[in-house]
C-alpha cells in the first residue's frame, strides 16, 4: 500500500480565483476520510487568515471527535516556532514545516547558511515535539536542488535523519521534472536513507504531475500528494482520481481509496471551486466514458472489444455512446434500446443518416433527442417518440420592480389547460405556472438538478443559445437541450422536451 496525501484544502486552494469558506473546508475533508478514505489531509496554511484559523479549528473539533486527528496536516514553517502554537492553538497535531530544499532558495530568500537553516529547524521540531505534535518536513525546491546543489540536499538529509521528523516531502515545486528524473532522484534518496519516510509532491507545469507521481511510486517512495480535479497554483497539481487509478493499474501500488465515490467527491468540490471539470478529464470527465465512433459501438455490442481496465462501474459511472457525425448504426441502436425504441434496419439507417447530418453542421445531438429525430424521420408518431405535450401559448412580464409574471397554456393529449404565477426569473415563473397545471392533473415531475447556457466562443449578442437542463425523475436522471436566438426560449424548448420523455415513459409502462 502507498499513502495518499491530499492537499486540496491548502495547495489547491492557491488556484487563482478559488478560496473555501469554514463550512465548505469541514465538508470537502470529511468527504476525503469519511467518503475516500484517504490517509492524510493537509486541511490549512497556519497564519493566513482568520477564516483559515476558523476552518481549521473546525476540521480538527470534527477530526478528534471521530479518532482521525493525526490524519490532519497543516503547512507551518521555520518562524521560530510561531507556525507550532496556530497550528496546536486551533487543535492540530500534526506540522508539516516549509523548509528550503534547494541552496538557491535557501541563500536567495533566506540568505542563511545549510548549518543556520539546520538549526532553526531543529529548533522548530523540538517545540512541536514538546506539544505533543508529529512534524513532517517540505523540502521546498528539491527537485531543482537535487540537481544543482546536491551536496545541500544530502547535508540537509543528514541532519534531518537525526531528528523527529516522521516524514519527508520532496516537492517538484516548480514542476520541471519528467518522469525519468523522478525515478532516478527518488531511488536516491531511498537507497541512501532507507530509514526515513519519504513523499513525492508534484505540480502539473508541463502535464506531467500524474507520470512523475507514477514514477516516484514506482521507485519506492510510501506516500505521493494530490488534490481533487488538480487544484493548484499554475497549472496545478497531480489529480487525485488520475493518480488513484494509475497506481492501482499502472505501477501495482494499492490504494486504500474508495474508487467508487471519486466521481461523487470530484463533482463536488467542482460544484464549490467553480473551477470545471473538463469533460475529457480522465476518470471523472464528462466524456471520459462515452464512445463517439460508430465502429468502436459496433467492437463494444459484439465483445466489448473496445473498454480497457477502466470500467466506469468501478467510479460509479455508465457507459454511454454519443452522437455525431462520426456515429454507425451501432451508436444508434445502443442509445435507442435505452429508450425502449425498436426500429426497422431501414428506419435505422434513416435515422443514422440524420444523426450524421446534425452532426456535419456541428449540432450537438444527445441520447434524449433520438425521439425527436425519429419521429421527424419517419414522419410518425408511436408511443415511443409521441410528441404529447406542446406548449400553446405563454406570456412572460417583466417590469423593473416587481416579480416576473408568467402565464401558460399548454396542450397535453390535445387537451389545452392554463395557469400563471410570478417567479424568482422569467423561466422559474414559467416552471412555476407549468407545475400548477400538473398539480391539478395530479402529475409528478422531475426536479431540475443543473441549469447550463453555452454560445458558440465569440458569439454575438444574436446568436444561437444552447440551455443544457439536468433533471432527476425518481432514480434516473437525465438532460435535455433547447437551442435558440433567447435564452429563455431556448430553456422552454429544453422543457417541452423533458415533458414528452417522462410523459411516453409513463404511457410505456
Amino acid at each position: 500500500m502507498i499513502e495518499i496525501m491530499d492537499t486540496t484544502l491548502r495547495d489547491g486552494e492557491q488556484t487563482a480565483g478559488v478560496s473555501f469558506n469554514a463550512s465548505e473546508k469541514l465538508a470537502i475533508a470529511q468527504l476525503l476520510i469519511e467518503e475516500l478514505h484517504v490517509d492524510r489531509v493537509e486541511a490549512a496554511s497556519a497564519r493566513v487568515s482568520k477564516g483559515e484559523s476558523e476552518g481549521f479549528r473546525r476540521i480538527c473539533s470534527w477530526a478528534a471527535s471521530c479518532g482521525c486527528l493525526d490524519r490532519i496536516e497543516a503547512l507551518g514553517f521555520v518562524d521560530g516556532g510561531v507556525s507550532v502554537d496556530w497550528i496546536a492553538g486551533n487543535g492540530g497535531k500534526v506540522v508539516n514545516v516549509l523548509s528550503k530544499g534547494s541552496l538557491r532558495h535557501l541563500s536567495g530568500q533566506l540568505r542563511k547558511t545549510p548549518e543556520q537553516h539546520l538549526a532553526d529547524i531543529a529548533a522548530v521540531l523540538e517545540l512541536a515535539v514538546a506539544r505533543g505534535m508529529t512534524a513532517n518536513i517540505y523540502l521546498e525546491d528539491w527537485s531543482n536542488g537535487i540537481v544543482d546543489s546536491p551536496d545541500y540536499v544530502r547535508f540537509l538529509l543528514d541532519g534531518l535523519s537525526r531528528l523527529p521528523v516522521r516524514r519527508v516531502m520532496l516537492p517538484d515545486t516548480l514542476g520541471i521534472f519528467n518522469p525519468w528524473q523522478v525515478e532516478k532522484y527518488c531511488g536516491e534518496m531511498l537507497s541512501l536513507y532507507p530509514d526515513l519516510h519519504f513523499d513525492f509532491h508534484a505540480h502539473n507545469d508541463y502535464g506531467l504531475a500524474v507520470a512523475n507521481t507514477l514514477a516516484a511510486a514506482k521507485a519506492g517512495v510510501h506516500g505521493v500528494h494530490t488534490t481533487v480535479n488538480g487544484l493548484g497554483e499554475r497549472a496545478g497539481n497531480a489529480p487525485l482520481a488520475s493518480v488513484t487509478a494509475g497506481l492501482n493499474d499502472q505501477v501495482g501500488r494499492r490504494v486504500a481509496l474508495d474508487e467508487s465515490r471519486l466521481t461523487h467527491v470530484c463533482r463536488y468540490v467542482e460544484s464549490i471551486s467553480a473551477v470545471r471539470i473538463p469533460g475529457n478529464e480522465p476518470v471523472v470527465g464528462e466524456n471520459v466514458f462515452t464512445q463517439s465512433s460508430g465502429v468502436h459501438a459496433d467492437g463494444d455490442k459484439k465483445d466489448n472489444l473496445y473498454a480497457n481496465r477502466l470500467l466506469p462501474q468501478r467510479f460509479g459511472r455508465i457507459r454511454t455512446y454519443a452522437l455525431g457525425k462520426v456515429s454507425g448504426k451501432a451508436n444508434i441502436i445502443n442509445n435507442l434500446d435505452k429508450l425502449g425504441i425498436k426500429l426497422t434496419e431501414q428506419q435505422v439507417k434513416l435515422v443514422t443518416a440524420r444523426v450524421v447530418e446534425l452532426g456535419d453542421k456541428k449540432e450537438t445531438v444527445t441520447a434524449e433527442d433520438l425521439p425527436f429525430i425519429v419521429a421527424d424521420v419517419l414522419k410518425s408518431a408511436g408511443p415511443a417518440t409521441a410528441d404529447n405535450i406542446h406548449i400553446v401559448n405563454y406570456s412572460l412580464q417583466l417590469a423593473r420592480g416587481m416579480r416576473p409574471v408568467a402565464i401558460v397554456k399548454v396542450s397535453i393529449h390535445g387537451k389545452e389547460y392554463e395557469a400563471s404565477s410570478p417567479g424568482d426569473g422569467q423561466y422559474d415563473a414559467f416552471m412555476k405556472a407549468l407545475w400548477i397545471i400538473y398539480a391539478r392533473l395530479g402529475k409528478e415531475h422531475p426536479v431540475l438538478t443543473d441549469y447550463q447556457v453555452s454560445i458558440p466562443p465569440g458569439g454575438k449578442t444574436d446568436a444561437l443559445v444552447a440551455t443544457t437542463i439536468s433533471w432527476k425523475n425518481g432514480d434516473s436522471e437525465f438532460k435535455t437541450r433547447g437551442i435558440d436566438s433567447d435564452q429563455t426560449e431556448a430553456a422552454i424548448k429544453a422543457t417541452v422536451k423533458m415533458l414528452n420523455i417522462i410523459e411516453n415513459i409513463n404511457i410505456k409502462n
